[in-house]
């Protein structure tokens, strides 16, 4: 019988004397604690600068700090993956310090992904450094899009090591780098702190911003040495070897101690007496769920930490948990709150300020908090939903267990109604025993190239080696042939008139931004790119910020605003979407007799056509049409074609052709981030009986992003183990006919009809035997 843990007897305490069946629980494991691993304070480190790490708790380094500092200390790039609450920070403060103490021109450069995490690492280099004069001329400062325009002056003129983010370097830095020569001339390190974030089109904007960065650092007679840092980097030295470009060296071995962490997986039970769209049951939502555990955890006084997906989620789980505790412990409910991105500064400072202080003691957050934020003595977090990849799932898990007395800690994944979450719960090891994903970025992809080259050129004419190291030569002669660029001795330079920093958005939004306007006091609830604009904030949408909510009235796309008013319905809204879908280009493709699989170029084209209205209960209230204008995506794609005959074989009938694609295909959009480091909201489908492209029945999985993301690359490359999966997840669900945990779809153009769950499985088990047959 296992011994009570730290984790088990929380969630036995929290759930006594309440209706909730067990079998909501599909798994419990625990995870050993570790004793720590020490060394001494490297040699070059000042005596003054270890008196101050001392006088701060730290005695001495643990032997991956240690190890990381002295390679980054002797010039060589960096890469540090070692766990949660590791103290990576020390190990680029050691050598960062000691060379800004020892060099008196000498600066520093740190990115983080988000605010909060810059803020951070701020305050806990400000709290290491004040008191003792012999620091005071380092003057860390931020710079991002909160600074004031006076401090930013300052910290050009004065600051020797700048904290900011990717978005702030690109167009607040780099685009006026000549303000920037001295610093530039003297910077000796770049800190890419939480490497793992940076994937997909985010990550290979900032891959192109870093090789930005050092060829203008390098220009100006400066060599900064790189470290980047991640919990959750899988094979560390040759991501950020992608990132830079420039060969790296990892730290992997960790040497800190750990405290012992207890894991639930929980299934939320189907709803009584409450069924979705075409009758088909309905879980009780992940959010819902983990208002209910966070409302628990509090009153046991367990501070926690509570994941959600989207900032909708964050906001209705924070309401529910606090209207749960009004009703069993109402001196509580000021002690919980919520916590995410598009917070105004001083609400945010404020936020962490209680988070960090203890004064909050439950708060539901997106993925802000995800990072590396340093809030100690938290004793559990609940991850409201699989969070899209391993990494993030741990990295959340981390936030737990941190400076507590033991370091024990509980995390409890709450599935949603997805696919995905289905299969994990009922698949621990695919979660717990899988390593983290490699990290998937590709600057080569000519829409995010492109427009970085003439950022380049604008900033130093491009050299042809250069371009040649870029893979830019094709990029490059198209922007000639456009006028874009220039060719003169020195190199390439930007044709006159050009302007091109303020037209990428590295975040991966498209075609500029919409303004969401609350239309009773004209004050601006936020932004949203243009591209999912119409899905997003269409006439009609419920809209959430800090907590109230309000209904789109009207979206103007030419004039960039959305126009809302404040109101409180008892449902929320999901766009429908109809897509359609040409092959450009042919990149890879298997033939495995009946079935073959493609690896393709496309050009998507999709108008939203409505919505859905939905009770927070998950019973769909109606459908409401809307006539938005279409939208032509370029894209990469996984495609497959299977042979009428062949499906006939199988039992799936000419007239159950288009319900069993459909369905498949939901499900493999579900489980696609099992093998891609992306969110099923990254990526969209099409299925059909007949393409015009191929005349066979057809289905496509395609990347969300301008020129794709890499997501279909992988899943092409995985596309065996991708479909096994997707046949798993599907079958063990224990709905009849199918629902929202397999294969329906909560942003199904068709409003999830047609959809044969028992035909997808045929489909999907004919395809896992047809290609290992033909390969």
């Amino acid at each position: 019988m296992r011994e009570p843990t730290f984790g088990t007897e929380l969630l036995h305490r929290s759930m006594a004397g309440t209706d909730t069946d067990s079998s909501c629980l599909t798994h419990l494991s625990v995870i050993a604690s570790r004793t720590a691993a020490f060394v001494e304070w490297p040699e070059w480190v000042p005596a003054d600068l270890v008196a101050a790490f001392i006088e701060s708790g730290i005695d001495r380094p643990w032997t991956h700090q240690a190890a990381a500092a002295d390679l980054l200390y002797h010039r060589k790039h960096v890469a540090l993956c070692t766990g949660t609450a590791s103290g990576k920070s020390l190990a680029y403060q050691m050598p960062i310090l000691s060379t800004l103490m020892k060099d008196p021109h000498s600066t520093a450069l740190y990115l983080s992904p988000t605010k909060a995490l810059g803020a951070d690492q701020i305050r806990s280099l400000t709290s290491l450094l004040s008191g003792h004069r012999e620091f005071t001329h380092l003057q860390p400062c931020a710079y991002d899009g909160d600074t004031d325009v006076e401090i930013r002056q300052w910290a050009r003129a004065h600051s020797r090591w700048i904290f900011t983010n990717p978005d702030m370097l690109h167009i607040g830095i780099l685009a006026g780098h000549a303000r920037w020569r001295h610093f530039f001339r003297h910077l000796r390190y770049i800190v890419v702190d939480e490497c793992h974030h940076y994937r997909g089109v985010f990550g290979s904007h900032t891959a192109l911003v870093l090789r930005r960065l050092l060829r203008i650092a390098r220009s100006a007679g400066a060599d900064p040495t790189v470290i980047g840092t991640s919990a959750t980097m899988a094979e560390p030295a040759d991501a950020l070897t992608r990132l830079i470009g420039e060969p790296a060296v990892g730290v992997v071995e960790d040497g800190s101690p750990r405290g012992e962490r207890t894991v639930a997986l929980w299934e939320p039970d189907f709803l009584p007496a409450v069924t979705g769209e075409h009758g088909a049951p309905v879980r009780r939502s992940a959010g819902a769920e983990s208002a209910r555990l966070l409302a628990d955890f509090v009153v046991e006084g367990a501070r926690t930490l509570c994941f959600l997906r989207s900032r909708r989620g964050v906001e209705l789980t924070a309401r529910q948990a606090r209207h749960l505790l009004a009703q069993s412990a109402p001196e509580l409910v000021d002690r919980v709150a919520a916590y995410r991105a598009g917070y105004l500064a001083d609400d945010r400072r404020r936020l962490e300020q209680a988070i960090s202080s203890g004064d909050l003691v439950g708060v539901a957050t997106t993925n802000a908090l995800e990072l590396g934020v340093d809030i100690s003595g938290l004793d559990a977090v609940i991850v409201g939903g699989y969070p899209g990849t391993v990494a993030s799932f741990w990295q959340q898990a981390g936030r737990a267990g941190r400076q507590r007395t033991s370091g024990d800690s509980l995390v409890v994944l709450v599935a949603r109604d997805d696919p995905l979450d289905t299969y994990l719960v009922h698949h621990p090891e695919a979660l717990l025993s899988r390593p983290v994903e490699a990290t998937v970025t590709d600057p080569t992809n000519p829409y995010i190239l492109t427009p970085h080259l003439l950022c380049a050129a604008a900033e130093l004419p491009l050299q042809d080696k250069e371009i040649e190291a870029w893979g830019a030569g094709e990029a490059v002669a198209a922007l000639a042939s456009d006028g874009m660029l220039k060719r003169r001795k020195a190199g390439w330079y930007v044709a006159p008139g050009v302007e091109p920093h303020g037209d990428i958005d590295i975040r991966g939004g498209i075609g500029g931004q919409v303004l969401i306007v609350d239309t009773t006091t004209s004050q601006l609830l936020g932004t949203v790119d243009t591209g999912r604009a119409p899905s997003t904030v269409h006439p009609g949408a419920l809209h959430i910020h800090q907590g109230q909510s309000y209904v789109i009235d009207e979206l103007d796309l030419s004039d960039g605003l959305a126009l809302a008013h404040p109101e409180e319905p008892d449902w929320t809204t999901a766009a429908r979407e109809t897509t359609d879908i040409t092959v450009t280009n042919v990149v890879d493709r298997r033939d495995c007799d009946a079935l073959t699989v493609a690896l393709v170029d496309v050009d998507v084209t999709h108008q939203v056509v409505g919505y859905l209205r939905t009770l927070l209960s998950g019973e769909v209230l109606d459908a409401v049409e809307l006539d938005m204008p279409p939208q032509t995506l370029s894209t990469r794609a996984v495609m497959y074609t299977i042979t009428p005959e062949a499906l006939e074989e199988v039992g799936v009938t000419v007239g159950r052709f288009p319900g069993a694609l459909h369905a498949a295909e939901h499900a493999a959009i579900g489980l696609l981030p099992l093998v891609a480091s992306c969110d099923r909201w990254d990526i969209g489908g099409l299925s059909t009986n007949s393409h015009p492209d191929t005349a066979l029945p057809t289905v496509f999985v395609y990347d969300g992003y301008l020129g794709g993301a890499g997501f279909a690359d992988r899943g092409y490359a995985a596309f065996p183990t991708w479909i096994a999966a997707t046949r798993d997840a599907v079958s063990s669900c224990r709905c009849e006919s199918g629902c929202p945990s397999c294969v329906q779809s909560p942003k199904c153009g068709n409003g999830n009809h047609p959809l044969d769950k028992d035909g997808a499985i045929k489909v999907l088990t004919l395809i896992g035997r047809r290609y290992w047959d033909g390969a």
